[in-house]
C-alpha cells in the first residue's frame, strides 16, 4: 500500500511534467518546420492572481484563548494575502485533443494567521479537547499553500459519435449553483476560502477518471459516463475543510487545531477506500423544448463525517478501528440516483430549472450536545459527533428560475440584469429524533428532518459591462440566519480584472462556546467571519 500511495503521489506530477515537456517539443518543432507540422496546434493561457481579504468583526474565539481584557482583536486584520499562478496548456493533433493546466498557491502569514497560531498554546486556548493538548503543529500556511496540476488529460474521438477521455479532469453534473445535489463527482477544496469563490472549477478537485461521451442523435440524447479507477490520492477524495484552526474553521473553532487529536483522513478504510472503483452514467436529451438528464452514480461522500475511537466510543464504523487518537474523518462511499429538468417559460420571459437527487445510505455523525469527555465504552454518549456514524437515505431538491431582468430606464445600465432566484431543500427519509444526528462533525447540534436555504442574486451592466455590481443573498428558511453579498466587478481592456465583494453573515443568535453542543445550525459556522475581499487577476 505504501508503494501505491506514493505512486498516487508522483503519478499527476510526473505524468503533467512528460505532457508538458512533449508539448513543448512538438510545438518547437511545429515553428521550425511548420510545412510539416500537419494538424498539430498548441497554445498556451492562464492568469496570475491576487487576493485580499479584511475581518469586518471580532471573534469571540480571542477572549477565550488570550483573556475577557485582551487587547488582541480580529476586527480590521488581513486575513488572506494570497497570489497564484495558473498555466493552461492545450493542444490538438489529428483531432486528439491534450490539456495540462497547472497551479501554484502561496500565502502570506498576516498578524491574524500568527493570532490563530498563538490560541494553539496560549493559556485558554480552544484547542484543548478535556486535558487533551493540540498545541504547535505545523504553521498555518501550509493549510493554504499548494502546488498541483489541476488537469491532465487526453481526449480521442472514437468514430463519428463517441469521445473518449483519461486523465486527470473534472465532470459537472447537475444544475444547482451555491449548493451541490447531482454534481458529486467530485469534492471541494474549501480549506482556504469557504464557498464564496466564483468560478466552481477553481476549487472543484479534480479525479483520475475514464470518461465518454456517446451521441445519439436519433433521440436527440447524448449518453456521458464514467469510471474512476482507483488512482487518486487520498487529499483528492471529499471535501477538504480547514480543519487546523484556519480562517476558515467553522466558529468557534478557529485556533483548534483537528488535526492534533484527529487523523484528518483515512483513505484505506471499509466502506471508504479510495481504492474502489466508482463510477456514472448519465442520460441527457431534450424533447419539446425541454431539457433533460437522468443519472446514476456510485461517489465518495462529500462532507466527512468522523469515526470515533474506542477513547470515546464503542460505535466504530463497520467495525473498524480509527488511526486517530479520538477520530478519523473518512468519506464513506454513496449512491445517487439524479434528475435535471430545465426550459424556457413564455410566460414568465425565464428559463426554469429542477434537480432532484436521491442519495443512498448518506452518513451522520451520531451524538447531539457538549463533549461528555473520553468515556470510552462505558455507553456514556460522547456528545460533538463521536459516537458512531449512521447511514440514512436523503432526498435533495433545487427549483430555479433565471430572467433577464430590464433596469435600463430605472438604474441606466446599458443592458438587461441577469439575475437567479434558487431555493434548494435537503429531506432526511425516515427521520428519528432518537437517531441523534449531529449537524457536522465535532458540532453538537442536533439535525432536523429538513433543511431549506433561499438564494438570489443579480449582476447589473455598465459601461458595456466594464462595471458590473452585483448583489447575492441567501437566508435558511429552517434554521435562521444568512448571508449578503455586494460587489462589484471592474475589467480595464481585455487582460485586466478585479472585483471587491463584502461577504456578511448573521447566524439565528445561538452560537455557542467551543464543545457547547448549542443550537448554531448552517450559519452559526460563519459567526464573526464576515470581511472584505479583493480579488485581481491579470489574464495571458
Amino acid at each position: 500500500m505504501k508503494k501505491l500511495d506514493r505512486f498516487k503521489r508522483t503519478l499527476p506530477s510526473l505524468a503533467a511534467s512528460v505532457a508538458l515537456g512533449a508539448m513543448a517539443l512538438s510545438s518547437a518543432q511545429a515553428q521550425e518546420d511548420a510545412a510539416g507540422a500537419g494538424d498539430f496546434n498548441y497554445a498556451v493561457s492562464g492568469y496570475v492572481r491576487g487576493w485580499l481579504s479584511m475581518n469586518l468583526e471580532n471573534q469571540e474565539e480571542y477572549k477565550r484563548a488570550f483573556g475577557a481584557n485582551t487587547k488582541r482583536e480580529a476586527r480590521g486584520k488581513l486575513s488572506m494575502v494570497r497570489g497564484s499562478i495558473l498555466v493552461d496548456n492545450d493542444a490538438s493533433w489529428n483531432g486528439i485533443k491534450f490539456k495540462a493546466i497547472a497551479r501554484l498557491d502561496k500565502e502570506y502569514k498576516t498578524n491574524y494567521l500568527k493570532d490563530l497560531e498563538d490560541m494553539r498554546t496560549a493559556a485558554g486556548r480552544p484547542g484543548d479537547l478535556n486535558g487533551v493538548a493540540t498545541g504547535g503543529g505545523k504553521s498555518i500556511t501550509d493549510n493554504y499553500n499548494n502546488f498541483d496540476f489541476r488537469e491532465f488529460w487526453i481526449e480521442a474521438p472514437i468514430g463519428d459519435r463517441t469521445t473518449v477521455k483519461f486523465g486527470r479532469q473534472q465532470l459537472v453534473w447537475g444544475e444547482s449553483d451555491f449548493f451541490q445535489a447531482m454534481d458529486v463527482v467530485h469534492g471541494y477544496n474549501l480549506s482556504w476560502r469557504l464557498f464564496f469563490e466564483g468560478e466552481n472549477e477553481e476549487w472543484r478537485k479534480p479525479l483520475v477518471l475514464l470518461s465518454t461521451k456517446i451521441r445519439v442523435p436519433e433521440a436527440n440524447g447524448l449518453i456521458a459516463a464514467y469510471v474512476r479507477p482507483g488512482l487518486d490520492r487520498c487529499e483528492d477524495m471529499g471535501n477538504t475543510y480547514d480543519v487546523r484552526g484556519g480562517r476558515w474553521f467553522f466558529a468557534p473553532y478557529r485556533g483548534f487545531d483537528a488535526s492534533r487529536i484527529n487523523y484528518v483522513t483515512n483513505c484505506e478504510t471499509k466502506g471508504a477506500d479510495e481504492d474502489k472503483w466508482t463510477y456514472g452514467i448519465r442520460w441527457q436529451g431534450e424533447y419539446a423544448g425541454v431539457n433533460y438528464s437522468v443519472a446514476y452514480l456510485k461517489a465518495a461522500a462529500g462532507d466527512p463525517v468522523v469515526n470515533p475511537s474506542q477513547l470515546v466510543s464503542a460505535n466504530q464504523y463497520k467495525g473498524v478501528q480509527p488511526k486517530g487518537l479520538v477520530s478519523d474523518f473518512i468519506h464513506p462511499n454513496i449512491d445517487v440516483l439524479g434528475l435535471t429538468v430545465s426550459g424556457y417559460s413564455d410566460a414568465l420571459d425565464a428559463v426554469l430549472s429542477a434537480e432532484m437527487a436521491y442519495v443512498f445510505d448518506q452518513p451522520y455523525n451520531v451524538g447531539t450536545g457538549a463533549f461528555a469527555g473520553f468515556v470510552g465504552t462505558s455507553g456514556v454518549n460522547p456528545g460533538i459527533g463521536l459516537n458512531g456514524i449512521k447511514e440514512k437515505d436523503l432526498l435533495i431538491a433545487m427549483l430555479r428560475a433565471d430572467k433577464n431582468l430590464k433596469f435600463e430606464d430605472i438604474l441606466g445600465t446599458t443592458r438587461p440584469s441577469f439575475s437567479s432566484i434558487q431555493i434548494f431543500s435537503r429531506q432526511i427519509m425516515n427521520f428519528k429524533k432518537s437517531d441523534d444526528l449531529a449537524r457536522l462533525f465535532f458540532w453538537g447540534t442536533k439535525r432536523k428532518e429538513n433543511d431549506t436555504i433561499l438564494t438570489m442574486f443579480t449582476v447589473l451592466n455598465y459601461q458595456n459591462d466594464e462595471i458590473n455590481p452585483g448583489f447575492a443573498v441567501g437566508f435558511d428558511l429552517v434554521n435562521g440566519g444568512g448571508f449578503a453579498i455586494p460587489s462589484v466587478s471592474m475589467t480595464f481592456g481585455d487582460k485586466w480584472l478585479a472585483k471587491l465583494e463584502a461577504d456578511i453573515f448573521w447566524d439565528n443568535g445561538s452560537n455557542g462556546t467551543q464543545f457547547s453542543g448549542e443550537k448554531s445550525q448552517l450559519f452559526g459556522y460563519f459567526k464573526g467571519s464576515s470581511q472584505l475581499a479583493l480579488r485581481v487577476t491579470r489574464q495571458f
